[in-house]
């Protein structure tokens, strides 16, 4: 198989500050979002094709980068972010201190103990890897980029190093945070985790 080289993107800081977000509360991003963005990936557009999740704070990004670069553009349902249930839009400070016992409970076991409502890690990897396979099997011998979701670019590293949903939550993906993957004839090979700007 030829070798495809896939650059990840996080979206920036949505209006309204950190909050859950899952794939039912719907922000666009701030100016300081977009200026995240914008400085992460810089003057550079290497990309045959720009991938997307439908979530306004990748979506709107992406469209405006692909009119401005001349580059294609594709929207996947598969790549919105991990339902979180009873605590969509809900600030991190106000579940901590509202449900402490809960909110503990969650980042110690973050597969059984999930907020009432909240989509299943194993739902979630397995739509991410579908997107996936079928972008890897679509763009042979390119160069992509998605811009997703801290929650899926977590299930696509584990799903990749194969590793126990539970730990998903150890990696740190920050608001604009780039990861980079490249697939050759071994297989996948992760270069790259939350960096700051595209290199």
């Amino acid at each position: 198989m030829p070798e495809i080289l896939i650059d990840l993107i996080r979206h920036g800081e949505p209006v309204g500050g950190r909050r859950y977000r899952g794939n039912g509360t719907d922000d666009p991003l701030s100016a300081a979002g977009w200026a995240q963005m914008t400085e992460a990936l810089g003057e550079r557009a290497p990309w045959q094709q720009i991938i997307t999740s439908p979530m306004a704070r990748c979506r709107l990004f992406a469209a405006d980068l692909a009119a401005r670069r001349g580059l294609p553009l594709v929207v996947d349902p598969g790549l919105i972010e991990v339902g979180m249930g009873v605590w969509e839009g809900r600030s991190h400070t106000d579940v901590a201190e509202q449900e402490p016992e809960r909110h503990t409970a969650f980042y110690q076991d973050p597969v059984g103990r999930r907020p009432a409502g909240a989509e299943s890690l194993e739902h979630l990897v397995a739509r991410v890897a579908d997107a996936y396979q079928r972008h890897l099997a679509a763009y042979p011998g390119r160069h992509l980029l998605i811009v997703c979701h801290a929650g899926v670019m977590r299930a696509l590293l584990g799903y990749l190093l194969g590793a126990e949903a539970r730990r998903w939550y150890r990696i740190q993906i920050d608001y604009a945070g780039l990861v980079r993957v490249r697939h050759g004839r071994l297989g996948p090979s992760i270069e790259w985790v939350n960096v700051p700007k595209l290199t």
